[in-house]
């Protein structure tokens, strides 16, 4: 019997899979990518030369940020809102005087200077306003104005004339001062007052034009209603008076056009409203804003005047009242108004580009005709460049819808107008 031996299974064979990898950084990536790039911009390149360059400079203004123009400006500095002649400001932490404009931020120790036909009007965020006339000199004194608090704001008057005017302020005990050699003025909301002083008489004066306002000097306190002033020389005692309110205009209304067919013979007819106890005006016509070359200037005792003889062309007029003892008030508000020929185009340009908030201040942007005259909301526009375009900011503005209104009048006696909504968060 033949043994049989059973059969022993055979080792599987085992396969092996051997893996092996390469460690890339990002930054080699990054490099091999760039690298790509490179070679396919170069390639471009060569075969099409300008419109690669026409990309690549595209490219480059994308990534270059603009420059406006105007600088970024924090909502609470004070700033130039309207600049007319020769103005010069000295920073604080500098010792030379530079040319005034409205790019420039107005701190506390910065000095305001005005040439003898100079005019500066200087907005704060809390809506007040300082306008200093010509040869005037002042300190910016004060600008403290944070949100949910009392502002205070105010300037120091070396020598010349300021305007001042507030407006409705939203936190009670805001003020707004105007500070003399020994002395400080403190205006309530909503008033208006002119001020002088005098370097060589020492003689200083405060005239309240609308609301009241407070003087201060030392252990004295006064209280000044509308149309009255305190004068007082440095060191002396301070007098109060009734002031005599100057007149106001009625026709021709400011930047109107009055069209004659003989300007040499048509008569040009002013008017204003009567003063209650004046007895005389005075009546004033110029080519200038600054009255600095007349070409009327007459009393009447009547509250109107014919004028014939006039030149086409850019003219301002103002009035004063005098009473019986020979007392006269501060001038009107001067009017502007244009004399034209019958006849000529009284089409304009008048183009607005934008309207730009920083803070609760706005500024207009646009264009008009060169020699043009512009009106925004009441103020008229003093920089307008060789080209027409032109930069406006307006007075603080309260929060909420706000139409500007925008008119304008050329050489020829073109008139046009523009109005725009604007809203302030």
């Amino acid at each position: 019997m033949t043994e049989m031996k059973s059969a022993v299974p055979a080792k599987p064979k085992i396969s092996r899979v051997e893996v092996y990898w390469h460690t890339v950084t990002y930054k080699t990536v990054i490099l091999y990518g760039l690298l790509i790039l490179g070679i396919f911009f170069s390639l471009t390149y060569f075969v099409f030369p300008q419109a690669t360059s026409a990309i690549a400079k595209k490219l480059s203004e994308s990534m270059t940020p603009k420059d406006t123009g105007v600088a970024t400006i924090n909502a609470r500095q004070a700033r130039f809102v309207n600049l007319d002649g020769k103005v010069q400001v000295k920073k604080v932490n500098s010792v030379t005087w530079e040319n005034a404009d409205y790019q420039m931020t107005l701190d506390k120790g910065d000095l305001i200077q005005t040439g003898s036909e100079g005019v500066a009007r200087m907005a704060f965020a809390d809506g007040t306003t300082y306008t200093a006339k010509g040869d005037t000199l002042v300190t910016v004194e004060e600008n403290l104005v944070e949100q949910d608090h009392a502002s205070s704001v105010g300037v120091h008057i070396t020598s010349g004339q300021v305007d001042l005017a507030t407006g409705t302020w939203e936190v009670a005990g805001s003020k707004a001062e105007v500070s003399f050699e020994n002395a400080v003025a403190s205006l309530q909301a909503n008033s208006r007052a002119a001020v002088s002083s005098n370097p060589e008489t020492k003689q200083q004066e405060f005239t309240v034009a609308s609301g009241s306002a407070q003087l201060a000097r030392g252990a004295e306190h006064l209280d000044i209603g509308q149309w009255e002033r305190v004068t007082f020389p440095t060191g002396g005692a301070i007098t109060k008076s009734q002031v005599l309110a100057p007149p106001q205009l009625v026709t021709p209304l400011n930047l109107q056009p009055i069209i004659v067919g003989d300007p040499k013979r048509d008569p040009v007819h002013f008017s204003w409203n009567p003063v209650a106890t004046a007895k005389m005006y005075q009546f004033q016509t110029s080519t200038t804003a600054a009255f600095s070359h007349l070409v009327q200037d007459k009393k009447t005792p009547t509250e109107s005047v014919d004028v014939v003889g006039l030149d086409p062309g850019d003219y301002y007029w103002r009035v004063r009242a005098i009473d019986a003892d020979g007392k006269t008030s501060d001038v009107s508000d001067s009017f502007k108004f244009s004399l034209v020929v019958h006849g000529k185009e009284l089409e304009m340009l008048l183009e607005i580009d934008s309207t730009e908030l920083q803070g609760n201040l706005v500024e207009v942007v646009g264009r008009t005709e060169p020699g043009a005259a512009l009106i925004i909301n009441g103020e008229q526009v003093a920089s307008i460049q060789g080209d027409g375009h032109f930069r406006h900011f307006l007075p603080a503005m309260t929060k909420g819808s706000h139409e500007i209104i925008i008119t304008g009048q050329n050489r020829r006696g073109g008139t046009a107008t523009k109005r725009v909504e604007v809203v302030i968060p």
